[in-house]
């Protein structure tokens, strides 16, 4: 009743959410998020997957200066360096 307002998806279990990496290939911060998004959605069971900006011109348009990229259920969440911590914590962990 008092206080702050939560998030709608704070709620949520971490198993429905949705990580997205958005990124390309060759790119060394990307491997470097991929990293830790792997090992997060591993621990909390959230599901991740990963869409090129290579293959995706709208992608590509929005995001190419900021990639690696990351949205959770399709909201952005970061970009460029993805903190474990901050991530858990997004995802309700």
């Amino acid at each position: 009743m008092f206080g702050r307002a939560k998030k709608k998806d704070a709620a949520k279990d971490p198993a429905a959410r949705t990580v997205t990496l958005i990124g390309k290939p060759g790119c060394h911060l990307c491997d470097d998020a991929r990293a830790v998004i792997e090992a997060v959605c591993a621990e909390t069971g959230a599901r991740w997957e990963e869409r090129d900006i290579l293959q995706d011109e709208a992608l590509y348009k929005e995001y190419w200066e900021q990639i690696p990229v990351v949205l959770v259920d399709g909201e952005q969440h970061t970009f460029w360096r993805v903190d474990a911590e901050r991530l858990r914590r997004e995802l309700g962990a």
